[in-house]
């Protein structure tokens, strides 16, 4: 687990600290060991020299440590800030990657997505599961999971289709010039224009050609399907959104924290509830507050209508 309020700098935040003791008491309902060998705690109010101090390095260390054992049902949770920056492998023609902010960001960098992907997903052990909880901005793809589902204002969850997602950014593009060119509309519209055919070109197959090392860093949502890692996440927001801190009962916490949580002890403490009833349950609770919509990322293609085991 992650936690940092960005405490003394511009761009501090106020509930995550409280977030990361709320998910350290519903792991410990949950009969997860809380000890060192089995929990690691990395926060922005500990010895800044220390391996528990959330710089870059030590969020990376901690997520190789994390994965590193066969046969384990891990969880991650990570509350902070989340950004984009300028995508330089070429994965995503809107030109952005979506990414997580570390406390030293400013001396060595956010960390991006192909990064969080490598670390966190291609090194799990197949035998391996892992859960990850992200409250954020800009999260809806910060792990480059292949599988996304959104729960629409109904609460029906449906695979985001990648054709049909590609023809609305193409039609809003077109709509959008009609009527008169001006800097702003042509601006915006390159933006839809590049983010349709990043969807478009996400239908190619692994035949196309591959980077170095093989795994095809052009379009990752379909070379990384061949991995089938058990992974599920449950992020705070779509890629284009901010995700709200919030003041509920008196403290500060993450909106998607706090709604996550309330989710999961829902009837049986959670436990009798699927996939998609979490992710429709965690929409519910956010979405008359809050314009952010929570996102179900996953690793392999399977039926979310069963239990969820966390």
């Amino acid at each position: 687990m992650r936690r940092a309020d960005y405490t003394g700098s511009s761009h501090e935040l106020q509930g995550c600290h409280q977030d990361v003791h709320n998910v350290l008491s519903f792991l410990a309902e949950k009969d997860y060991p809380t000890d060192s060998r089995s929990m690691v705690v990395l926060a922005d109010d500990r010895d800044r020299r220390g391996p528990f101090f959330p710089t870059a390095r030590n969020i990376l260390a901690a997520m190789d440590w994390l994965v590193s054992e066969p046969n384990t049902c891990c969880f991650l949770h990570y509350s902070g800030h989340g950004g984009q920056v300028r995508d330089l492998d070429g994965d995503r023609d809107s030109g952005f990657d979506d990414t997580i902010v570390p406390v030293d960001y400013e001396t060595n960098g956010q960390i991006d997505s192909d990064t969080l992907h490598r670390h966190l997903v291609s090194a799990l052990p197949p035998s391996s599961t892992l859960f990850v909880v992200l409250n954020c901005c800009h999260s809806g793809s910060a792990i480059e999971l292949p599988f996304v589902y959104r729960a629409d204002e109904n609460g029906d969850v449906n695979l985001i289709d990648n054709v049909k997602q590609g023809i609305h950014l193409m039609s809003a593009a077109s709509h959008l010039l009609q009527g008169g060119f001006t800097y702003d509309k042509v601006s915006d519209a390159r933006e839809l224009l590049a983010g349709a055919q990043s969807f478009f070109k996400s239908l190619k197959h692994m035949s196309d050609p591959v980077d170095e090392d093989g795994l095809g860093e052009e379009h990752f949502a379909e070379d990384w399907k061949a991995e089938k890692k058990h992974v599920f996440m449950y992020s705070g927001c779509r890629d284009d959104q901010t995700s709200a801190d919030a003041t509920i009962t008196g403290s500060h916490v993450g909106a998607m924290s706090w709604a996550f949580l309330q989710a999961m002890r829902y009837g049986d403490g959670g436990m009798g509830q699927s996939y998609v009833q979490v992710l429709q349950n965690t929409r519910g609770l956010l979405k008359n507050k809050y314009q952010q919509v929570p996102q179900l990322s996953v690793g392999i293609h399977m039926n979310l209508n069963q239990p969820l085991r966390l």
